[in-house]
């Protein structure tokens, strides 16, 4: 479910779905506002249909790995301190 696998395609995996959200955020965005980018850019590239259960498990992914982070209600991608 992570990762692609005989019968789960790279744009289903999660981390194919988190990979498309990471690359809606290149500023702050809300869930809406991101949900809506995300399908937007998938119906151009005739990926497979997500749902928004699909949608949301991929950003409890990126939370879990710490990829994003959210401020003030708005997502954004994790600061990395050094």
């Amino acid at each position: 479910m992570i990762l692609p696998a005989k019968h789960l395609t790279p744009q289903r995996a999660l981390i194919g779905v988190g990979a498309d959200i990471l690359s809606q955020l290149d500023c702050p965005r809300d869930v809406s506002e991101l949900w809506d980018r995300v399908r937007s850019v998938r119906a151009g590239q005739m990926a497979t249909a997500l749902t928004y259960d699909w949608f949301i498990l991929a950003l409890t992914f990126l939370f879990t790995i710490q990829a994003i982070d959210e401020v003030d209600g708005l997502l954004q991608p994790a600061s990395r301190a050094s």
